[in-house]
């Protein structure tokens, strides 16, 4: 029987193949983590620092340094860091070269809550603890504090945070009543009273037309309140 040589050849390389993948495979599960590092994901506002983070993981898992990779589970490391309260997210991976990277989105808040208990709102509509690491620069919420009211703030801020003009203006709001909010603006001593959160781009949009006019005639400071709750109009108030 004539010996087919290719085939042995090929039998050979492949079993050699699988041994120096095996060999590789358990090389890499058996190297330590040489190092850990944090990345913040998006703006620069440290709620949460790096020292923080590093802390967090020696208390929940103790030192991650020297430990072989295969006995990480990152998962349950990603875990420990969402449970922070500053954190809304995190993602955790190894690199080639041994080290162990933590990227964490940080939540982000709208506005800021001052009465029996201060908190801020965050950009999912959440109750967020403030930190003592950073204060954002977000509208200061007062008055009549429920839960509805809070859902009508959120809706309004996320319409003003699309504005830049409103953005930049609009420092405060006044909970008078659930469907019922009064604002505080940056520059001018009159109040805007709002009404409800229904119709808002109507509303500014009047209220963009008045505040062009009342510049313009130098007008701004003879007003004491403009409201903006009556369809299609604005109403002033005169000091």
């Amino acid at each position: 029987m004539k010996i087919n040589w290719n085939y042995i050849k090929l039998g050979f390389l492949l079993v050699l193949l699988s041994g120096v993948y095996a060999f590789c495979g358990e090389r890499h599960q058996s190297k330590k983590i040489i190092n850990s590092t944090v990345e913040f994901i998006g703006e620069d506002n440290l709620f949460i620092t790096q020292q923080t983070v590093n802390k967090l993981l020696i208390q929940n898992l103790g030192s991650l340094t020297n430990v072989p990779k295969d006995a990480l589970v990152l998962n349950k490391v990603e875990k420990v860091l969402e449970a922070n309260e500053m954190v809304k997210s995190a993602q955790v991976y190894l690199t080639v070269n041994g080290g162990l990277t933590s990227k964490i989105v940080q939540r982000k808040p709208l506005g800021r809550i001052e009465g029996n208990s201060n908190f801020y709102l965050d950009d999912d509509g959440k109750r967020m603890p403030l930190s003592s690491n950073h204060s954002a620069r977000v509208p200061i919420i007062t008055g009549k504090i429920t839960d509805e009211s809070l859902q009508n703030c959120f809706a309004f801020l996320n319409f003003i945070n699309a504005d830049d003009f409103l953005k930049k203006n609009i420092i405060g709001i006044n909970v008078v009543g659930t469907n019922d909010l009064q604002l505080k603006l940056r520059l001018e001593d009159y109040v805007v009273n709002l009404g409800s959160v229904s119709n808002l781009e109507a509303k500014f949009n009047n209220y963009k037309a008045f505040y062009s006019k009342a510049i313009k005639d130098k007008a701004l400071g003879d007003y004491k309140a403009v409201s903006l709750e009556y369809n299609n109009q604005v109403v002033c108030t005169k000091i």
